[in-house]
């Protein structure tokens, strides 16, 4: 039987994620005032590599405009609250998993896939952070508006990706500590799982239920692959089948391919016209092992999908470890 995942606040394995994050917010001039402040970033000026070339940025820029969900996680990571940001399509605006407290004051400056670049300008910003694949065609006018650091993409390069925020922002020191919590509480949850050679053992596929699209049985370039492979877990042949390495797609009369020892599933959009609904009420579905002993678990899909970030993967390695703790007593 498919079980609800039940939201849960970071407990002890989180703590020290927690802890670093907290580090990071105190003593940050960008988190408080929420950038209000318009003079220029002080300090003077760095370069950053990024995917458009040298950019030279403000050593700590007050008025950040974060144009995807990526960029948004690792500022509010990194302490810095943006003035401005780009939102998800998705009914809360902001994904869900951020507090209202840490985008609270933040401008919405319209969908991640049609920024309003007028909107952008408007709040006067003295960086602003996205992505090539996303804002490519963009760049010259964003660039016109405010120094811009790009990334190539986004998605399975967020570690890398996550360290040229931290440079635009100024905030490589306190990266390293977030990375470094990151890192400890990964193990903490292979340790609580019983050693790397028993996470590896346990096979686990991602499924995500997409409006007007196939059903995605993820592979191991993405996101949540990689966090799935730094706490060491197992994964089912079939996820080295995926194209370009992100995902298998299959129609719910082909779902008995997702089989594993565990399956965490996702919907995006419309449960029905995702084919959820239709898949998961079918014999193909409930009879899948992971279905039948109770290890298939309901995710949300903002926080596992689409947040992409620290602060989102911190919530995810306590999730993982409470539903694969639940699944092994199953």
């Amino acid at each position: 039987m498919t079980r609800n995942l039940r939201r849960r606040t970071l407990a002890a394995g989180s703590v020290v994620l927690a802890g670093a994050l907290a580090l990071t917010a105190c003593g940050s001039g960008n988190d408080g005032d929420n950038g209000n402040d318009k003079s220029p970033g002080a300090g003077g000026t760095h370069t950053v590599k990024t995917a458009m070339g040298d950019v030279q940025v403000p050593d700590a820029p007050r008025r950040v405009v974060v144009l995807d969900t990526a960029e948004l996680d690792s500022a509010i990571t990194l302490g810095v609250k943006p003035v401005g940001a780009a939102h998800a399509d998705v009914e809360s605006g902001f994904l869900n998993y951020l507090s209202k407290d840490q985008v609270a004051g933040v401008k919405d400056v319209g969908a991640i896939t049609q920024p309003n670049l007028e909107a952008v300008a408007a709040l006067e910003p003295d960086l602003i952070l996205t992505s090539k694949v996303r804002d490519g065609d963009k760049y010259d006018k964003l660039k016109a508006i405010a120094p811009t650091v790009m990334t190539e993409s986004t998605g399975h390069p967020w570690k890398e990706n996550f360290q040229v925020h931290a440079d635009a922002l100024g905030k490589k020191d306190e990266a390293a500590k977030i990375v470094s919590a990151y890192d400890a509480h990964a193990k903490k949850v292979t340790d609580a799982l019983g050693g790397r050679e028993k996470a590896a053992a346990t096979k686990v596929n991602v499924v995500r239920f997409v409006e007007g699209a196939d059903i995605r049985i993820y592979g191991k370039r993405n996101y949540i692959a990689t966090i799935l492979a730094d706490v060491g877990l197992g994964r089912p042949a079939i996820a080295d089948k995926a194209k370009d390495g992100f995902s298998y797609d299959v129609s719910p009369e082909k779902i008995d391919l997702a089989a594993a020892d565990v399956i965490f599933h996702s919907t995006y959009g419309d449960r029905k016209k995702a084919k959820q609904t239709q898949t998961l009420g079918s014999g193909l579905w409930k009879n899948l092992p992971a279905v039948r002993n109770g290890r298939a678990f309901q995710v949300d899909d903002q926080l596992w999908i689409q947040g992409i970030g620290y602060t989102a993967a911190g919530k995810i390695l306590e999730e993982l470890r409470g539903e694969l703790l639940k699944a092994q007593h199953a």
